[in-house]
């Protein structure tokens, strides 16, 4: 009984130690279409720590984003990030992204961000490669929600930009 136990002991621990050497890295993106006011009202959802790591990285400066000052202090980094990492174009136009701001939900960042000017479309591409600079193995899921209809793409650092037709 001893050495079962003993067995039970040892494969539960390697089995936890090869989890936590392959991480998952996940992002979620909700963009949705407000056909009345014109715009893509998008909320993405990523880790703190994660965020915090890439933005320190990036920027040659230790970020912090534990308090919800943090989010305001650093939002102008956050926006320069997400600029350069989250493309969306509609029926062929590429679109700015306005980072409106953010709140925190556990372990992750809800950011809330604006595409105004959106006239109804027919296909939208939307390219995320948020986080892909520090994780090879980060999956972002997009979804795009357009009069009730919800269409997904994941995107990876090779597959980075997906195209939904509506």
């Amino acid at each position: 009984m001893k050495s079962y136990i003993l067995l039970f002991l040892c494969v539960f621990s390697l089995s936890s130690f090869k989890t936590s050497l392959h991480k998952t890295y996940l992002s979620v993106t909700e963009v949705e279409y407000r056909e009345q006011d014109q715009r893509l009202q998008i909320v993405s959802r990523v880790f703190i720590n994660d965020l915090e790591e890439v933005l320190s990285k990036r920027y040659q400066e230790q970020i912090s984003l534990s308090y919800k000052q943090d989010l305001k202090t650093h939002q102008d980094l956050m926006q320069q990030y997400f600029s350069k990492k989250m493309h969306i174009s509609v029926n062929g136009k590429e679109r700015k992204l306005k980072l409106l701001g953010g709140k925190f939900d556990a372990d992750q960042i809800v950011l809330f961000i604006e595409v105004d000017g959106v006239e109804d479309f027919q296909k939208i591409q939307v390219q995320n490669l948020v986080l892909t600079d520090l994780f090879d193995t980060q999956k972002n899921i997009v979804n795009v929600k357009k009069n009730g209809e919800t269409k997904s793409v994941m995107l990876m650092k090779d597959e980075s930009t997906g195209v939904l037709s509506f």
